[in-house]
């Protein structure tokens, strides 16, 4: 009987070794998987290389795969050819330690340069607005908040949600906030918010989900998570906060696309690179359920979220955003120690 399952061992490795032969890209994926994955079919089949994506977890967005990929770097084994993040300040963060190499995708001068770096280290697209989700069974509309700081008034005492502020798009929103109104109104803002007892979820699809289901009047949320509960009949409205021109503005994130300095597979990624750039790709996401705004001025998209055409942008200085990054994790650590 031995032969046999030599044999067999033999064939299987030979096989294994088949499959390794074919091109393939690793992708670590901080947006959410049921908005990312279903791209990467169309592009194996256009292309015949493998996508094999690591994706983030609904607790750590954002976090655990930038110090994953900060882990592999130091240990000299990086294994990631292209990052995905869902934001941009960790973005930034990698360039800054050195762990970026440029790409030059086909559409690179179709992009704005605001969302752009100038030399080729990372691309932002397909945009996500911070908004309020408010449950309209819950919050009439005359007494809906209308700006970021009506949330610590004492009415919406221990009604409010947001994803903890140390990951994710919540913690870019935190640290945006510490550059644009100073650290000081930052931190007096956050503390209101903890003294009003504001209720620390695991991320802003729980957020917009506890809104949707009456477990929470109001939660501060991303548009992709807000907007699936909206089209799903339940009794939400998304508000835009601070969105005249003599407010602070809505924040809007970008995703971001990079390419990792030593990466195994280059060639791969700067395929999936420029697919991903596309414009094409940029209308598929906005068409999508994430409904995520499109940044290429070429993609052609039906309006289902606003965008800074309609709403007052709030002006942010990203590179004063990543300045700011780790004294706002230092304060909010400090302050926001988990779900309650």
């Amino acid at each position: 009987m031995r032969p046999p399952i030599i044999l067999t061992l033999a064939s299987f490795v030979a096989a294994a070794g088949c499959r390794g032969s074919a091109p393939s890209v690793v992708v670590y994926t901080s947006l959410d998987q049921e908005f990312s994955e279903p791209l990467f079919a169309p592009f194996e089949r256009q292309t015949s290389i493998r996508v094999r994506p690591v994706f983030d977890t609904e607790a750590t967005k954002t976090i655990g795969l930038f110090g994953r990929l900060v882990t592999e770097a130091e240990g000299g084994r990086a294994r990631c050819d292209l990052f995905w993040n869902n934001e941009i300040l960790n973005t930034l963060r990698l360039k800054e330690k050195g762990l970026l190499r440029p790409i030059e995708p086909a559409s690179a001068a179709e992009f704005p340069d605001e969302f752009k770096d100038p030399d080729g280290f990372w691309f932002g697209f397909a945009a996500r607005a911070r908004v309020l989700i408010v449950n309209t069974d819950l919050v009439p509309d005359a007494a809906m908040p209308r700006r970021l700081f009506d949330l610590t008034d004492e009415k919406w005492k221990g009604k409010v949600g947001i994803a903890k502020p140390l990951f994710g798009t919540t913690a870019t929103h935190a640290a945006c906030l510490f550059a644009t109104l100073g650290p000081d109104r930052a931190k007096q803002f956050f503390l209101d918010l903890k003294k009003n007892d504001v209720n620390i979820l695991s991320g802003n699809k729980q957020v917009a989900i506890s809104v949707a289901n009456g477990t929470l009047p109001l939660g501060l949320t991303d548009t992709d998570d807000a907007i699936g509960e909206l089209e799903k009949g339940t009794p939400v409205r998304l508000v835009y906060l601070d969105r005249e021109p003599d407010e602070l503005g809505t924040l809007f994130i970008p995703n971001t696309l990079c390419a990792l300095k030593g990466s195994p597979n280059p060639a791969a990624a700067e395929r999936l690179a420029n697919y991903l750039l596309d414009r094409d790709v940029e209308t598929a996401l906005a068409r999508g359920p994430s409904a995520q705004i499109p940044l290429n001025p070429a993609a052609r998209f039906e309006l289902r979220v606003e965008t800074p055409a309609t709403v007052h942008a709030m002006p942010v200085n990203w590179s004063d955003a990543v300045r700011q990054w780790d004294a706002t994790a230092r304060f909010i650590a400090i302050e926001f120690t988990g779900p309650k």
